[in-house]
């Protein structure tokens, strides 16, 4: 009783201690086999997802080199043993792998035992009524009453291997919990972030979804930065519709699409008679925008004139119409937008000075489409809906051929070419799938250099061969039979396709 006392502290010690349940396990458990003498065990936790048992941790000799049917045995009777929530017995187990009913006593006193054959006892792992698992130990064959003490003294460690496990997956389960719930309040956050004009989950996004929420509720400057086509205008959107102006006008100038002989008048207004064709008093944009916001979109082809009256306006908040005498005063917020180098500008006297410094308050980079390949997928997503809607088309999804063209092409036109290639790729679609060979030519271009004419013919065909196989295993998950049964072939071609074109299944599997 006293050799058994310590065991159980033994154990109970190292189950406490702060390492893993992998290694609080083993210590355990090697503490049970060499107090016991046992030749081998193992532990068995239930996994709740599936309703089976893993095999968690097994000590002592390999299960095959205590008899050839031991490892099966354990199995069968850790099932039987988590099923009825009771310990079972296999008393020589090199004769019978047929498991012993449960623990009765009166027929255990019955049974014989050689001292030199092996025993298997398998008892449930619990605490109260709920069972974590099973954990089965075998030994040199002993009486009944050994078997009993040894019963026993299992029935305790497995108590105690159950209240480790309950509170490790109680942790554990915690952890998942908080990790979920961080996710869940960081996807919240992003949501609330990133404004409903826009898309992409990049960092080079998030960064710009951060600087419009940083700055939309001021009446601060904006300059925003970037190539043609990457969508500048959406981002001075998001910056009037989450200002305190959302309610009032919203007006778009584009700066370099205004003659220079109208470019006064279409900012700033003109009185009757000003000049030739000026029959009556005409408000300027600037105006036109009081209490909202106007957006100055490419600024740096505004001429050099007009950039001095302009500065008075944001400087001053007033201006004076073209061939008038009276000032007028306007409330306006000026969001300004330029793919432009105006610091180089301002070194060759094409911008002022001292614009761009009142301009450039709060500058926004909006980046190329390039740094942020992460968001073609989405952003190929919303333009395939846009465009199947707006042509009355079903496209469902697009190739995998399709997307790695479009992950390795280096979008020099931007966001806006790549709404110009799905829409052509919508257009010419004749099923619901986009292929390769619906996108631009431009995209199709395997390389700078080109392929040799002769081997051309038979790369085009082998192109084609690849994206259909590829597309009908993406169709049926990977499943190399139906994929070549709806191209008409058999599953031994298929193989050999797969083979030759060096196709990953795991990447088509759900």
């Amino acid at each position: 009783m006293i050799e058994e006392l310590r065991l159980l502290y033994k154990v109970a010690s190292t189950l406490q201690s702060g390492e893993n349940l992998h290694t609080v396990l083993e210590g355990a458990l090697g503490a049970v086999s060499q107090s016991l003498g046992l030749y081998r065990g193992s532990l068995r936790i239930l996994n709740r997802a599936e309703n089976a048992l893993h095999l968690e941790l097994d000590f002592g000799l390999p299960a095959a080199e205590v008899c050839p049917d031991c490892a099966k045995t354990e199995e069968l009777l850790a099932t039987l043993c988590a099923k009825t929530g009771e310990p079972h017995l296999v008393p020589d187990l090199p004769k019978s792998t047929a498991p012993f009913p449960s623990w009765d006593e009166e027929k255990w006193k019955a049974v014989t035992v050689d001292s030199h054959s092996t025993s298997l006892i398998s008892v449930p792992v619990m605490d109260g009524a709920e069972t974590f698992g099973t954990l089965a130990c075998v030994s040199r064959s002993l009486s009944p009453e050994g078997l009993k003490a040894n019963l026993r003294l299992l029935i305790l460690v497995a108590q105690l291997v159950a209240q480790a496990v309950r509170l490790r997956q109680h942790a554990r389960e915690q952890v998942d919990y908080l990790r979920q719930e961080n996710e869940r309040l960081q996807e919240q956050l992003q949501r609330q972030i990133r404004p409903e004009n826009m898309i992409g989950n990049s960092r080079a996004m998030q960064t710009v979804y951060y600087s419009i929420e940083q700055v939309a509720s001021s009446n601060t400057t904006v300059l925003i930065r970037g190539e043609s086509g990457v969508g500048k205008e959406l981002v001075a959107h998001a910056l009037h519709r989450q200002s305190p102006r959302a309610r009032q006008a919203f007006v778009k100038v584009n700066c370099a699409a205004l003659p220079e002989s109208i470019v006064e008048s279409e900012l700033f207004g003109h009185e009757r008679g000003a000049f030739t064709g000026a029959i009556a008093m005409r408000k300027g944009r600037f105006e036109l925008a009081h209490r909202g916001t106007i957006f100055l979109d490419e600024i740096g082809e505004l001429p050099i004139q007009t950039q001095a009256k302009l500065l008075r306006v944001l400087q001053e908040r007033e201006l004076e119409r073209v061939g008038g005498t009276e000032t007028v005063r306007v409330d306006v917020r000026v969001i300004a937008a330029t793919n432009q180098p105006l610091e180089k500008y301002v070194e060759e006297s094409k911008f002022r000075q001292d614009l761009y410094y009142r301009i450039n308050v709060f500058p926004i980079y909006v980046p190329a489409l390039r740094e942020r390949k992460t968001d073609i997928l989405e952003l190929v997503n919303f333009f395939i809906e846009k465009y199947s809607t707006a042509t009355g088309k079903d496209i469902r999804r697009i190739s995998t051929p399709a997307i790695d063209m479009l992950m390795a092409y280096h979008w020099p036109g931007n966001v806006r070419e790549l709404e110009n290639c799905i829409e052509r790729a919508v257009i010419l679609a004749r099923d619901d799938v986009i292929h390769g060979y619906h996108l631009p030519p431009t995209l199709q271009m395997p390389s700078s250099n080109p392929p040799d004419a002769r081997s051309t013919l038979k790369a085009a065909v082998e192109g084609f061969e690849r994206e259909l196989i590829i597309d009908a295993l993406k169709a049926h998950h990977g499943n190399m039979a139906a994929a070549a049964r709806q191209l008409g072939m058999t599953e031994r071609i298929m193989g050999l396709r797969v083979k030759k074109y060096q196709i990953d299944l795991r990447r088509l599997e759900p």
